[in-house]
């Protein structure tokens, strides 16, 4: 199906989870989705997946993998020690001197850590709340995007953020409002690191404190027109092994806190879906003079007829990965997520699954094939 043929009757959506460091792995993922011409209609981000998805929605197509090779060759330029640790204890001690490295100098085009001068902690309020400064950010990606392009709409773009006196979820959406790099910023501000961000006198913080994924929010605002093709780029694997010891345990707890239970939210999906074909199966079976009945309307209101199909991209963790995996933005580091990512799209694209697909049974079906691409190579198995 080409994009075209796509396009006429379904709404691509790209879905980016946070994750630091390991948002690479989206990167990747996209370069492999775009050498495909598989393009998004509409992207959606939460935290680094929305600095991903902001990059992409306002990047002119041919500058896109150019831009997001920019950011990430960026933010890792100061971790490149130069040789490469083999044995994954070195691997493991590289990698968590990396994460304390930018914990202590900061990352480049992304934070810096606040100096304590007089004049900071007096008059800087932000100082009170934050370790780092985001400022290099708003920098970073006022020189990457196209914020005219962005607005356009051409791609639609939402991104996940807390607002931080109600507790609520809020989205920032192109079509509902102008975005600019606060409400970037906004969507990554992760506290205590991080600084809340300020738009029209409201405070926000990132949004991976309420979901780290904005799958649910693509889900429930669909007017139900059009079928959805939805590409899930997930940074934490909520399935995994027991862990061994206290670092596993910790790298553990954060894949299940972060992942935000995709696949259960996915399944149960999958039911909602059952039951609306067969609300609209029962409707049609109804004689006339029931049509108009109040329960009737209830069921007409939920029995839309529109399939959805749902793609899983999910970073494995590696072997010597180490609980500060998303704080670790190392340029080997960074180039290995990368890799996965565009492994795992270009395999799930080239899979017989994939290509000989139809229409989805009881409008939904569920694809991560890129699973199997793990197991056999001898890699996670989760």
């Amino acid at each position: 199906m080409t994009q075209a043929e796509s396009n006429a009757t379904t709404d691509r959506i790209f879905v980016f989870q946070g994750g630091g460091a390991l948002g690479a792995y989206q990167a990747g993922a996209y370069e492999a989705l775009h050498q495909n011409d598989v393009e998004p209609d509409w992207l959606a981000g939460i935290s680094i997946g929305a600095i991903n998805a902001a990059i992409i929605a306002g990047s002119p197509r041919e500058q896109r993998i150019a831009n997001l090779r920019d950011f990430w060759h960026t933010v890792s330029s100061t971790l490149d020690f130069g040789w490469s640790a083999q044995d994954n204890t070195l691997r493991r001690i590289q990698n968590d001197a990396a994460a304390m490295a930018g914990a202590v100098f900061g990352v480049p085009g992304f934070f810096s850590p606040r100096l304590m001068t007089p004049m900071q902690v007096f008059a800087n309020p932000d100082l009170h709340v934050s370790f780092y400064d985001t400022e290099p950010l708003m920098k970073t990606l006022d020189r990457l995007i196209d914020f005219d392009l962005l607005n356009d709409c051409q791609t639609r773009l939402s991104l996940g953020a807390v607002e931080i006196r109600s507790g609520n979820f809020a989205y920032f959406d192109n079509r509902m409002c102008r975005l600019d790099s606060r409400h970037i910023a906004a969507s990554g501000a992760l506290p205590p690191g991080f600084p809340p961000i300020e738009i029209d006198g409201r405070y926000y913080w990132d949004g991976g404190l309420v979901s780290n994924t904005p799958l649910q929010h693509v889900l429930n605002v669909n007017d139900a027109s059009r079928d959805l093709e939805i590409f899930q780029v997930d940074l934490f694997n909520a399935r995994g092994d027991m862990p061994r010891d206290q670092f596993e345990v910790e790298s553990r707890v954060k894949e299940i806190r972060y992942s935000s239970r995709t696949r259960m939210n996915t399944d149960d999906f999958a039911r909602r879906q059952v039951v609306r074909r067969a609300a609209k199966r029962l409707l049609e079976k109804l004689p006339p003079e029931f049509q108009n009945d109040e329960d009737a309307q209830v069921l007409r209101s939920i029995g839309h007829e529109y399939d959805v199909t749902i793609v899983h991209l999910i970073h494995r963790r590696a072997s010597h990965a180490t609980h500060a995996m998303d704080a670790e933005f190392s340029r080997r580091s960074i180039d290995e997520h990368w890799k996965a990512g565009y492994d795992d799209a270009s395999y799930t694209l080239k899979h017989p699954k994939w290509r000989r697909r139809g229409r989805p049974k009881d409008g939904i079906q569920i694809f991560d094939l890129a699973r199997e691409r793990h197991l056999r190579v001898g890699g996670p198995a989760t």
